[in-house]
């Protein structure tokens, strides 16, 4: 959960790249081992499936032989050893991908976070406020809030876009065709989209900060962009606008949908509903389909199909969160095994990648397009029998209690924390001494728990040390996540999760991610298509991050153009190198 803390009186993936060979799947795993070489390839399709395990990729091809993802991974190169960020979230997850740095150079490391030089939203005397404010890339930041709307406030009056708010869910879904017409009417500039009143101040020029801005370090698009290519992104925020880079333009096509946008009557939302999920993220495959033919996403200009382009699956993620959709129960068996929701929506994923994959062939570009499929970060546990639900409002609040009673005349200790199924905090006093206090309370806190049967406010055990297996402070949280000592963007205290805890005052989810277990963080990793011309399984360490480099290799573009290639030496995916 998130938490903003201010004193009294104080103001405030999984990616896949696939081949489209004509050999079979026993030709394609007996292939000679040589390094594929990367020629000719004039796209690249990018497909984030957010919470994809590498366990259920295998699963699912051993399962589904004949699927289009067995087709992918049977014709192109499997990493068995993929890992994502840390921390494992949507954004440092996407970002990673698409610039090849990780968090402590990017300077992403969760959705909504802290930092300690920009100014509070509406600042306007830059001189004498005080600095430190929530930076939040969410629904937050979106033109509407009230309610918050799919086209995040760019009032597209279409009728099936108003009568959202006024439907039951059963309509929602009965008017998916219209529902997706008519988002796919908005803009392909969301940063217009932003409210510039919710954004935090940058303190020397006292403007707003846009995310794009944030981000402190290019892009693949803006690579490509540099050099006359076309590029396109679909994504569920409009803060997703980060990914056009520092120059603000790297994306010529952005389509971001609000996902956390009312879905019908009951003021839900597309992530609350598995059902619900699945329509949402079929609105943005529309938009690739389009994107594939030669059209931009609304399907108005023919542009050309773009160089770099994709978008993220939301649909498996709610599948494992959800305790139970539409009758049938999420997350995994006991054995491990993807449940009947997680393998119904691995089913609804699958298909939509055969939609895209008969696309290319329909247009003739499967010989000419690498696809990458991956997660922007897993999901845990995967064994429900070891989940632990810790109210960290809970502790964060007695942490600052117990602050307070040694410095009375002093502000709140926590300014802000993030904690999903690991806990991150931004501390107001950043002293040695604060840190130590911080890490000693949290380590000797136990903390009562709910586990996955328990009703709501009900804790049948408890957790030692607030659910947290360790805990790191200052220059040691820095070098944990990559950082420079004393980034304004970092937070103060990374605290890693025990197996099975996630932070959280309810029961709505028996999952989550963020933290740095195997299940937050082995992800699939495929590349598939143009560019692979023998299929193999690599079993050495990856990360994610290697995907940007390996995208621009794929385009013969220079991954030396890449900020983060250049200083931390990211490195092309093994197999591709040509």
């Amino acid at each position: 959960m998130r938490h903003r803390w201010v004193a009294l009186g104080a103001t405030a993936g999984f990616v896949v790249v696939a081949t489209f060979g004509g050999i079979t799947a026993a030709q394609a795993k007996t292939a000679h081992a040589d390094a594929a070489s990367a020629r000719d390839s004039r796209h690249v399709l990018v497909i984030s499936v957010d919470g994809m395990h590498q366990t259920d990729l295998a699963a699912y091809v051993k399962s589904h032989p004949s699927s289009t993802i067995a087709g992918l991974v049977n014709h192109g190169l499997e990493y068995t050893a993929a890992k994502t960020t840390l921390p494992s979230d949507s954004f440092p997850g996407m970002v990673a991908q698409f610039t090849g740095a990780g968090p402590g150079f990017s300077g992403v490391y969760y959705d909504d976070t802290y930092n300690h030089t920009l100014l509070a939203p509406g600042t306007t005397d830059c001189t004498t406020a005080t600095p430190g404010t929530e930076v939040p890339w969410t629904e937050a930041i979106d033109r509407s809030q009230t309610p918050i709307t799919l086209d995040a406030g760019e009032g597209l009056k279409t009728p099936a876009l108003t009568a959202i708010p006024n439907e039951t869910k059963a309509q929602t879904l009965a008017n998916s065709s219209a529902i997706t017409a008519a988002a796919l009417k908005m803009t392909p500039t969301p940063q217009t989209l932003i409210d510039p009143a919710a954004l935090p101040i940058d303190p020397q020029t006292c403007l707003p900060v846009y995310p794009s801005q944030y981000l402190t370090t290019n892009t693949v698009f803006e690579v490509a962009r540099s050099r006359g290519l076309r590029t396109a992104w679909s994504d569920k925020h409009p803060a997703y606008e980060i990914l056009n880079g520092p120059s603000g333009t790297g994306v010529q096509d952005l389509f971001t949908p609000e996902i956390n946008s009312v879905a019908d009557a009951s003021g839900d939302d597309w992530t609350t509903d598995n059902a619900l999920t699945q329509e949402y993220d079929g609105i943005k495959v529309q938009a690739v389909l389009n994107e594939i033919d030669g059209y931009d996403h609304s399907r108005t200009s023919k542009v050309g199909t773009p160089a770099i382009f994709g978008m993220n699956f939301q649909t498996l993620s709610t599948a494992q969160k959800l305790p139970t959709s539409d009758g049938l129960a999420g997350g995994y068996l006991g054995d491990g095994k993807p449940g009947p929701l997680v393998s119904r929506a691995m089913d609804y994923v699958d298909g939509q990648l055969g939609r895209m994959v008969a696309q290319l062939k329909q247009d003739g570009l499967e010989n000419d397009t690498t696809i990458i499929l991956s997660a922007k970060h897993g999901q845990a546990p995967t064994d429900s029998s070891t989940l632990r639900r810790v109210d960290d409002g809970a502790i964060i609040s007695a942490l600052n209690v117990a602050w307070a009673a040694q410095h009375p005349s002093e502000t709140q200790l926590v300014s802000f924390s993030v904690d999903d199924d690991a806990m991150l905090l931004w501390l107001s006093d950043r002293s040695s001494t604060a840190f130590a206090f911080a890490k000693s309370y949290l380590l000797q806190h136990s903390a009562p728990a709910n586990t996955v049967n328990d009703a709501k406010g009900v804790y049948s055990t408890t957790v030692s040390a607030s659910g947290l297996s360790s805990v790191a402070t200052g220059v040691q949280a820095d070098a944990l996540l990559g950082a420079k000592a004393g980034d304004s963007h970092a937070p103060d205290l990374v605290g890693i999760a025990q197996p099975g805890v996630v932070y959280t005052g309810g029961v709505s989810k028996i999952a989550e991610h963020g933290g740095a277990s195997a299940d937050d963080r082995d992800v699939a990793l495929v590349v598939s298509g143009a560019q692979v011309h023998h299929a193999r399984t690599i079993g050495s360490a990856v990360q994610t991050t290697q995907i940007a480099p390996s995208i621009l290799r794929f385009l013969q573009l220079d991954p030396r153009e890449l900020n983060a290639v250049k200083s931390q030496g990211t490195r092309t995916l093994p197999g591709i190198e040509g």
